[in-house]
């Protein structure tokens, strides 16, 4: 039987993307499918697709001619290409133009824009699910949206990411712990640790979260909101929080997030639209209470077991937050929720032998007539 060879396609790569393609690159790799991983080198280094057996060849984010030319040498002995997020899918369009290779693309998330901008996307949006056989969608709302830009055959298909590999210290409800280095180090010692994780750009909502710090200095302890993640907003973000002089910490892209977010005594998720969150999925396997926006498919991934409230409401994410700090019982009800929510997931198995079956059904020989 000849084995079946897969290329994954990456573009920028947010988190939630690039884990995905090293879980699914590791499972189909130990199911005998031979895969080559095609993006940028920076991704490379931080999720070891080699490490899990897949090939890798670096292609950068960009359309230059260098960049598709690679691109498509990489696609031509395909069986399926497989393409990661919107920009990769329209990239991989173009690579495999006038190639008879089936594209499968993966829809992860969704960017909001006005104007010229908008416009723009909903031309890529349609361009990328046009030119797939097949294309996935994180959560029911993208299905939808795939098929309104024109998707041949539009599939919901929950994404499922790797278990965090720690497990957090038990938590005394009594009293914040104050013993972890994670702690110690970012300065949250005596005082409740709030973390939220994402790249620093507008939809993920973090100017309603830095309006819901100013209300926070009141608190006694105060808490230190800590953000994890680079992107364009930093300087603006920056500005305020010394112009204002708020309690919040930008710490920059780290690879020990799963560490700091076990630390923390409640993670936030102000963003304007998600999917399958691997903040929110993070948080409620580790048994730390969420407080996240009502957006997207962030209710019926998360059910009772974090606290919802409107985007944009920087009072409602205010009270909830104190709130919470003021009542141990319901932090350890959330706390206990979140795991339990976490098992009626689909598991990586799971997410894998999906995939596997639309690559078969994708390369099957048509029956005679």
């Amino acid at each position: 039987m000849t084995q079946l060879r897969t290329v994954q396609v990456l573009g920028g790569g947010s988190a939630g993307s690039s884990a995905h393609v090293r879980s699914l690159s590791a499972g189909l790799v130990a199911r005998g499918v031979r895969v080559t991983v095609c993006a940028p080198d920076s991704l490379e280094r931080v999720y070891d697709f080699r490490g899990c057996g897949a090939d890798h060849v670096p292609v950068a984010r960009r359309g230059d001619p260098v960049s598709l030319g690679a691109l498509r040498a990489a696609c031509a002995a395909a069986d399926v290409v497989h393409a990661h997020g919107l920009h990769a899918a329209v990239r991989a369009a173009v690579a495999l133009g006038g190639q008879r290779v089936p594209l499968v693309v993966t829809w992860h998330t969704r960017v909001h824009a006005d104007g010229p901008r908008g416009h723009l996307l909903r031309l890529l949006e349609r361009r990328a699910v046009r030119a797939a056989a097949v294309v996935l969608g994180a959560s029911s709302e993208l299905v939808d949206r795939a098929r309104k830009r024109g998707a041949r055959d539009a599939r919901l298909a929950p994404v499922a990411f790797p278990a965090p590999r720690r497990a957090p210290a038990p938590i005394d409800d009594a009293e914040y712990d104050d013993g972890g280095k994670a702690r110690a180090e970012l300065g949250a010692v005596g005082r409740p640790l709030l973390m939220a994780v994402g790249s620093l750009v507008p939809d993920r909502g973090y100017g309603t979260l830095l309006d819901a710090a100013r209300a926070w200095r009141g608190l006694d302890p105060e808490p230190l909101l800590v953000i994890a993640g680079e992107g364009r907003e930093r300087a603006a973000l920056q500005g305020r929080i010394d112009n204002e002089r708020l309690p919040v910490s930008l710490v920059g892209r780290r690879d020990d997030v799963t560490e700091l977010l076990a630390a923390a005594d409640i993670a936030l998720l102000p963003s304007r639209w998600e999917a399958r969150s691997l903040l929110a999925q993070e948080a409620l396997r580790l048994g730390v209470p969420l407080v996240a926006t009502a957006v997207g498919a962030v209710p019926e991934l998360v059910g009772d077991a974090a606290e919802l409230i409107p985007y944009g409401d920087a009072t409602a994410l205010a009270d909830t937050v104190a709130r919470l700090l003021a009542d141990p019982d319901r932090r350890a009800q959330l706390a206990a929720a979140g795991p339990v929510r976490a098992a009626t997931w689909p598991t990586e198995d799971h997410t894998i032998a999906q995939v596997l079956s639309v690559y078969d059904e994708l390369t099957q020989p048509s029956p005679p007539r």
